[in-house]
């Protein structure tokens, strides 16, 4: 099945977008209300919305930014639904987002940061280096200085954050995170698993995880593209 993949400012949603957002179950089975998608639409700069035979599969709410002059991708709330080809859909909506960021800081080192509420969501870094956290990594004080300015960006509370773990603690409502699960999560590998052992996903917790497109990986996928 083919997917179309659109990337666009979160003002050019309408109201028909944002009611076939609310339908779509997420790799938790459960989709996001009506109203909490209109307050990140608000939040958000850009939202990547992926379809395949004019069904909607997946959407992203994202920001390019610099960081403390880091060229940077974030990612909100997103959910991709799950299915036998949700790797696919997740990965088009991936090299929208990173094709929008070549263009945007061209011969760079772009870092790529968001929330996952499940180990699956790894799915979405396949493609980039230096992925923090990670099994059998102990995060430098650079790395996890990285994950307090992202904790920040995400509006989490420092208290409310372990800069050793990458965990967030929820406040008991969903978390805006990115949610994303394989189709087969006997696949998914177990240290991976192991890193989400102490996130509340009921109570709202998630793990914060960044990782890093190099420069002439996105120069390699703009070409590709064109």
């Amino acid at each position: 099945m083919a997917i179309r993949t659109v990337t666009k400012d979160c003002t050019a949603l309408s109201d028909a977008d944002l009611a076939e957002m609310a339908e779509l179950p997420g790799g938790s089975g459960a989709p996001y209300e009506i109203g909490t998608l209109s307050k990140q639409a608000e939040a958000w700069v850009l939202v990547t919305l992926a379809r395949g035979e004019d069904a909607l599969r997946g959407y992203s709410f994202c920001t390019l930014e610099r960081i403390g002059g880091t060229p940077s991708v974030l990612i909100g709330l997103a959910a991709v639904g799950r299915a036998s080809d949700c790797a696919e859909v997740l990965s088009s909506m991936m090299q929208d987002q990173l094709r929008r960021a070549v263009l945007a800081f061209p011969d760079e080192d772009v870092l790529i940061g968001t929330r996952l509420r499940c180990p699956g969501g790894f799915e979405a870094f396949s493609t980039l280096q230096d992925i923090v956290p990670r099994p059998g990594h102990k995060a430098s004080g650079e790395e996890r200085a990285w994950g307090r300015r992202l904790a920040k960006r995400f509006g989490i509370d420092a208290g409310s954050y372990d800069d050793r773990t990458f965990i967030a603690a929820g406040d008991g409502s969903v978390p805006l995170a990115l949610d994303f699960d394989v189709a087969d999560r006997r696949k998914v590998d177990r240290s991976v698993t192991k890193l989400f052992g102490d996130v509340d996903v009921a109570g709202g917790g998630a793990l914060i995880v960044f990782g890093w497109a190099m420069a002439e990986d996105l120069d390699a996928l703009l070409k590709a593209t064109r």
